[in-house]
């Protein structure tokens, strides 16, 4: 039965994956995700349900749009196959509980601004505030008002510390260091991570962008990296792994004696 389930949210990961990709995309645009047929992004030709099957639809069309022959975007099922794995992780982490949809909410967020964020660099503010109300109310059930106030506290001090990071960023490299939303998306997560295991996403999120950032701003002439994705790939990290302010703090303490 168990095996089920696990099946059950991979396939539930595919579809809202391709679903919450559109999101994304669309959003960054000004175009509704809720009226009007999907249709290729070269031609525009309205697209049938069997060109539209989570990664089964791009392989038997071998990549290539069924009308004009153009290549469909590698984004699209490799965010589906990444929606399908977290969804998965997400219920074999939490089962079926309120944390459950408390992780299947990160992970919308997380495919919504990966696909915005890579493409067009930019974090929807309305994708932010949608979640960071369905994770109030999650926070509330969960932990009642106390739970609430805590989550803004932290959310309010990421927010700060990002904006205050920003701004000495663009002091010094005299450009806009970080995007507005990348300091409203850690507002978000604060409101799930406590303020010091945001400092610590942060700082994870600068550790794994780097490697990536030099290959980028070498490929790159314009020097814009989206910093987004490396966030939530930290945050991802942080959250699934389960670890706490008090494990790290006591890792730290061992490596000190």
């Amino acid at each position: 039965m168990e095996y089920l389930y696990l099946i059950c949210f991979f396939i539930l990961g595919l579809v809202f994956g391709s679903f919450f990709c559109c999101v994304g995309l669309r959003l960054s645009t000004n175009l509704s995700f809720i009226k009007g047929r999907s249709y290729c992004d070269k031609c525009h030709h309205d697209l049938v349900w069997y060109d539209l099957i989570p990664i089964i639809s791009y392989i038997t069309l071998k990549g290539k749009c069924r009308y004009c022959k153009q290549k469909i975007s590698i984004l699209n099922p490799f965010i589906e196959l990444v929606s399908a794995i977290l969804f998965t992780i997400s219920y074999y982490s939490f089962g079926l509980s309120i944390e459950l949809l408390l992780s299947l909410s990160i992970v919308s967020l997380t495919i919504i601004v990966f696909s915005s964020d890579l493409t067009y660099m930019i974090i929807p503010d309305e994708v932010l505030v949608i979640f960071s109300i369905i994770i109030l109310i999650l926070k509330f059930i969960l932990n009642g008002i106390s739970g609430v106030f805590f989550a803004l506290i932290s959310g309010v001090s990421l927010f700060i510390f990002m904006y205050l990071l920003m701004k000495l960023g663009n002091i010094l490299f005299k450009k806009e260091s970080l995007g507005g939303g990348d300091v409203k998306l850690l507002f978000v997560l604060g409101l799930i991570l406590d303020p010091f295991l945001g400092l610590v996403t942060i700082f994870l999120a600068s550790f794994i962008a780097l490697p990536i950032s030099l290959y980028l701003l070498y490929k790159n002439k314009e020097h814009m990296i989206p910093f987004g994705p490396f966030i939530l790939i930290a945050f991802l990290i942080i959250f699934f792994s389960k670890v706490t302010s008090n494990d790290i703090f006591s890792f730290l303490t061992m490596l000190s004696i």
